[in-house]
């Protein structure tokens, strides 16, 4: 693999640009992912594509709050720069694919179908893990159930080594690689813990929505008149 330049960076979305379908970008914590999907889509846009931009980093969104899957459908400069508000969500639940495997592969795979019907070229960003059981069963069952035209693995070093290995034996994807962008900051634990709590702080900023749910919804088929208290506890 060779060093990272703004050239082979460029080269890279020009082809991916070429392309119907999915692209689906794979990369540790800061190595680049939504910078290079970004410029992506701002080309993309450029170049008058139908895109949609699947937000699947439930820790560090783009699109959308934390534990979500988010969809942002993106056809003008107006759309990049509302990145963040949400054309579609689809719920999670945890900030980790932790004990979510299939919640989250489920979440993006329905996201990925969604944003096929209403573009011709969808852009994939995934969360950091690839590394480990959790990251690469999650990572894995991605491209098995979502079939990506072309996966971006985005290298720091031999992380992404394994991985490349399952998805090029098992699946036959074409796998695009390119190193790290050396002028990506890298972010401390504390500094993404902070980001993390700041997305929830203004997730839940006031005014907050309050709602009631009629105990039917929980038990729709009990019988007239049952007592409900007798569920309780």
């Amino acid at each position: 693999m060779e060093p990272f330049t703004d050239d082979t960076s460029t080269a890279l979305r020009h082809r991916l640009l070429g392309l119907k379908g999915v692209v689906m970008l794979l990369g540790s914590s800061d190595t680049g992912k939504t910078t290079f999907a970004r410029k992506l889509l701002a080309e993309g846009v450029a170049a008058g594509r139908s895109i949609a931009f699947v937000d699947a980093d439930l820790a560090r969104p783009t699109v959308g709050p934390p534990t979500c899957v988010g969809i942002k459908l993106v056809s003008s400069r107006t759309d990049l720069d509302m990145l963040h508000e949400a054309d579609g969500l689809r719920f999670v639940g945890s900030t980790s694919p932790q004990g979510v495997i299939v919640n989250h592969v489920v979440a993006v795979a329905t996201a990925v179908e969604s944003a096929r019907r209403r573009a011709d070229l969808v852009i994939i960003d995934t969360t950091s893990e690839v590394t480990g059981v959790v990251g690469q069963t999650l990572k894995y069952h991605l491209v098995e159930l979502v079939q990506p035209t072309a996966v971006v693995a985005i290298h720091r070093g031999g992380e992404l080594d394994p991985l490349e290995g399952m998805l090029s034996r098992f699946l036959s994807v074409r796998i695009e690689i390119i190193d790290t962008d050396p002028s990506i900051p890298v972010s401390s634990p504390l500094d993404r813990q902070a980001e993390l709590v700041k997305a929830f702080q203004d997730e839940f900023a006031s005014p907050v929505e309050k709602w009631r749910v009629a105990p039917t919804v929980f038990a729709p088929t009990l019988p007239e008149g049952f007592p409900v208290s007798r569920l309780h506890g």
